[in-house]
């Protein structure tokens, strides 16, 4: 195995953090099976944010839970940085999604009983060199709400929280899925203001799924996905900023 991890290793282009190849994966649903991904090969890059895009049902939820070792593929490899993550035990990647990972989902999942500061240091008590929840909060644009509940503040605020709880940690890899789903224009901006920070200011390499194509245009990279597969990969050369952005 360990002969195996360093074959793949030595086809890392500088600056990969993660190597994706001919990854697969089927889900069995009852007597029908399910084929989520069909053969995906990719690299993404230190500090790089990239979107992957793409309808309901496109493929890119499951590559995005494969990145973040929240599932692992029926076939294939996906490595980070010297890791084949398709072979690890659950332990290890629990290890791996705690030190490495960040995650955003499209609901805020805060708990309502504490606060702000209080949600952050969940994740900051556990981390081995964590900002403090004050600077995490900070970062996202709510230093003045520091210890106000969610049912206290609006959903853009409470998802900024939730970026601040996964940015807490200082993860390599912050992993963003449908961040703006259950948010306005105006309100989805603001949030897409705070994941463009977090990427520029402490290079954390980025990926963020959504079906809005006016998202991707804040990329540096665009990954389009359709019935499981890659149909396009473009870098963009005209990034705009989220102000820049209307959907």
């Amino acid at each position: 195995m360990e002969g195996d991890e360093a074959a793949i290793h030595e086809h890392l282009k500088e600056g990969a953090v993660f190597h994706v190849h001919n990854v697969t994966k089927v889900y069995q649903m009852g007597e029908v099976q399910v084929q989520a991904l069909r053969g995906i090969t990719l690299d993404l890059y230190e500090g790089d944010f990239t979107v992957l895009l793409g309808a309901s049902g496109s493929g890119k939820s499951t590559l995005l839970n494969i990145l973040g070792g929240l599932d692992i593929p029926s076939s294939g490899t996906v490595s980070y940085m010297d890791h084949d993550l398709a072979v690890y035990k659950d332990s290890l990647l629990t290890r791996y999604r705690r030190e490495h990972v960040g995650f955003v989902f499209q609901f805020y999942n805060l708990i309502p009983s504490l606060t702000a500061r209080e949600n952050v240091a969940l994740v900051t008590e556990i981390a081995s060199n964590p900002l403090t929840p004050e600077e995490a909060l900070r970062l996202v644009g709510l230093g003045e709400r520091l210890d106000h509940f969610p049912a206290q503040m609006s959903g853009g605020e409470q998802q900024r929280v939730a970026i601040a709880r996964a940015i807490a940690k200082r993860p390599d890899v912050l992993l963003c899925d449908e961040p703006t789903g259950a948010l306005d224009v105006k309100t989805g901006i603001v949030v897409l203001e705070a994941i463009e920070r977090v990427n520029r200011e402490l290079g954390t390499t980025t990926v963020v799924i959504t079906h809005n194509v006016d998202i991707a245009q804040m990329a540096d990279r665009v990954i389009r996905l359709s019935d499981g597969r890659i149909t396009s990969d473009e870098e963009n050369p005209d990034k705009k900023a989220p102000a820049e952005l209307a959907w």
